[in-house]
């Protein structure tokens, strides 16, 4: 009796670690601060020497996949219940061209990467990140919530690196 209770409590100690989704940190090469939500990627590297941030949606929405640059918002702490439309307290990285492969993906250098990996940094709960298009009225695509647990230190090991 003892052994099934302690394989079942091993069993709900793995199932809660693994199911405790924070920011992870890898430096194999190329060091990058990620989180992946299953349906998309948001990301910090150090390539090149650059800090670089990347967002990548794995089933985008058609008029993303079909688009050849979108703007992008980041959303520190959305308030709660907002709407992905949302866009209260959200940052812009401008008309940036998109990059097709096997998904959809953005990737943003340099000042702008600087400034969302700060925002990111102090963001408490969740980071949102969408495609957004701005034809008249703005049109929210592929908004992504990603936990902000780790994301502070994650992301200061990458900043330490190339910031």
């Amino acid at each position: 009796m003892r052994r099934i209770l302690l394989v079942a409590l091993l069993a709900l100690v793995s199932a809660t670690s693994a199911g405790a989704q924070e920011w992870q940190y890898e430096d194999q090469g190329v060091p990058i601060a990620y989180f992946d939500n299953g349906a998309a990627q948001f990301q910090f590297a150090c390539r090149g020497g650059d800090l670089t941030m990347g967002f990548w949606v794995r089933a985008p929405h058609s008029q993303v996949a079909g688009a050849k640059s979108l703007n992008i918002a980041i959303t520190p702490d959305p308030a709660k219940g907002a709407s992905p439309s949302a866009l209260a307290g959200a940052s812009f990285a401008q008309d940036m061209p998109l990059i097709h492969s096997d998904g959809t993906s953005m990737i943003v250098r340099g000042p702008v990467a600087r400034s969302w990996a700060r925002i990111a940094q102090g963001a408490t709960t969740t980071i949102r990140v969408a495609y957004i298009r701005k034809q008249g009225r703005v049109e929210v695509f592929d908004s992504n919530d990603f936990g902000a647990k780790g994301s502070s230190a994650a992301i200061r090991k990458v900043l330490d690196r190339c910031g």
